[in-house]
């Protein structure tokens, strides 16, 4: 990653004379936050004061708003919803000003941020990066000037820096203006929340509107959780001086959220009996693909996405027969293992498909598993008749996905591993891994139904993934992370 640090916010701005509720079953209520403390709007009469009374007054608002230090553990927090119709996941931050709540695609390998700024966009401190300044430069390669024609909106400015956001699920990419605009996440110590605060000048893209195509319906846009020093996790970091990563726990279910908490190592509280998962991290290191794989590329710039050292894979405890050449990135950025919130289920190369299906099902045979009629696109089934379910999911052969040592590997129960399809001759449990066919670019595509329920933490100052496996077997879930609110007045 780049060395050079964004522009540190200012003071940050918490929410005053009221309780921050944070409701995690659909939209925030706006009144949940007061959002002229955080905004800055409320301006009371202008005085002259002594100097001495100016003094004492910047004491105490730097005592009040001091940035909180990566030695108090406080994460950045936000739910994570799943999509019923297309899967995908998303989560909700307040954007704008006044504040409003934003519901945003989650994902894990894009550069920066991006909102559709034709529809409703309307805030009071937006501002556009003029074209040639420093900024615009840092933010990529030979970026465009952007001329507009129409009427000046967030959208259309003359002479301002423009990027090319991309629809990870479509692969359409378009060109649109850069801003700036306020962005506020409330924080966290782990198990109870904390006040929001605020980045004045978060950067992001605007999009047009037909960028959301493929994307959940309730969504404006795509929040960045890449490599890059513009995604989310990357910006709030470097403006608060905490460190760089993330911890990722998405849901296994449509009906509760999962959490992102961002800038701590931890802990991480679930659950009533306050269970810290971080004590639970196994670690490999996260590899760098050397070359990008975006629509809009640039020569020697690697990818942002997120690509782990996968050395083989075993069911039951058997290794099955993989070409090892195909799990190392080559110099052109083929092969290897990467993660993917834009992407259901994991996808593996067809030969890796095939002795990892063939596995199963010989494994399974000594269950008295049978495989019945498959579903597309899963080719191996079974009748949900025959198949216990565990507290870990269906008892069916483990997968282990091992990494840089035979004892460092990340274990997939049937909770991950398996997906349940209701059907008029009644009910089946499919392998939830599908072909990608011969020579894609990724051998080992590791999708967001194998994420579920498993803490991930990307921590990129060590550039290292820490994994838990199923939570499940802790006895929580992604979606018992405590939202319930701390009141501060």
């Amino acid at each position: 990653m780049k060395d050079e640090k964004m522009r540190r916010a200012t003071a940050p701005q918490q929410a005053a004379n009221h309780t921050f509720t944070f409701n995690t079953s659909r939209t925030w209520p706006l009144h949940s936050l007061s959002s002229s403390t955080l905004s800055g709007q409320a301006q009371s009469p202008r005085r002259t004061m002594p100097f001495h009374f100016f003094s004492f007054l910047l004491f105490f608002l730097l005592s009040i708003f001091s940035v909180p230090s990566p030695a108090h553990a406080i994460s950045f927090v936000a739910p994570i919803g799943k999509d019923n119709s297309t899967l995908l996941y998303s989560l909700t931050l307040y954007l704008k000003t006044p504040l409003q709540p934003t519901r945003l695609h989650l994902d894990l390998g894009s550069s920066f941020t991006w909102v559709d700024c034709d529809t409703d966009y309307d805030s009071s401190t937006y501002q556009h990066i003029p074209c040639g300044s420093p900024l615009c430069s840092s933010l990529g390669h030979n970026l465009s000037c952007s001329n507009c024609f129409n009427p000046p909106s967030p959208s259309c400015a003359n002479n301002t820096c423009s990027l090319f956001p991309e629809n990870s699920i479509t692969r359409k990419t378009a060109i649109s203006t850069a801003l700036t605009d306020s962005l506020a996440l409330p924080t966290s110590d782990g198990s109870t929340h904390g006040p929001p605060l605020l980045i004045p000048a978060y950067i992001f893209s605007c999009s047009p509107p037909s960028l959301l195509e493929g994307l959940a319906k309730n969504v404006t846009g795509l929040a960045a959780f890449g490599r890059s020093n513009y995604s989310l996790p990357v910006q709030v970091s470097d403006t608060f001086s905490i460190p760089r990563c993330f911890a990722l726990c998405l849901p296994g279910s449509t009906a509760d959220p999962g959490v992102v908490l961002v800038g701590s190592l931890g802990p991480y509280y679930f659950s009533s009996q306050k269970i810290d998962l971080s004590k639970s991290l196994i670690y490999t290191p996260l590899i760098l693909n050397p070359v990008g794989s975006t629509v809009i590329t640039y020569v020697g710039q690697p990818s942002d996405e997120y690509y782990i050292n996968l050395t083989s894979i075993n069911v039951n405890g058997k290794p099955i027969q993989i070409n090892g050449s195909s799990l190392a990135v080559d110099q052109n950025g083929f092969g290897g293992t990467k993660l993917s919130t834009s992407t259901t289920y994991t996808v593996l190369e067809s030969s890796i498909y095939n002795a990892l299906a063939d596995t199963f099902v010989n494994e399974s045979s000594a269950l008295n598993l049978t495989v019945t009629n498959a579903v597309k696109p899963f080719s191996v089934c079974y009748s949900a008749a025959d198949i216990i379910v565990t507290r870990v999911g269906p008892g069916v052969p483990t997968v282990d996905l091992v990494m840089q040592r035979d004892d460092v590997f990340w274990r997939v129960f049937g909770s991950n591993s398996m997906v349940k399809i209701a059907g008029d001759g009644g009910d089946v449990w499919c392998l939830a891994f599908v072909d990608g066919g011969v020579n894609p670019r990724t051998s080992v595509v590791i999708g967001g139904h194998q994420m579920e329920d498993n803490l991930l933490q990307f921590d990129l100052d060590s550039s290292r993934l820490g994994f838990t496996s199923s939570v499940l077997l802790k006895g929580t879930t992604c979606a018992d992370f405590n939202f319930a609110t701390q009141g501060h007045s």
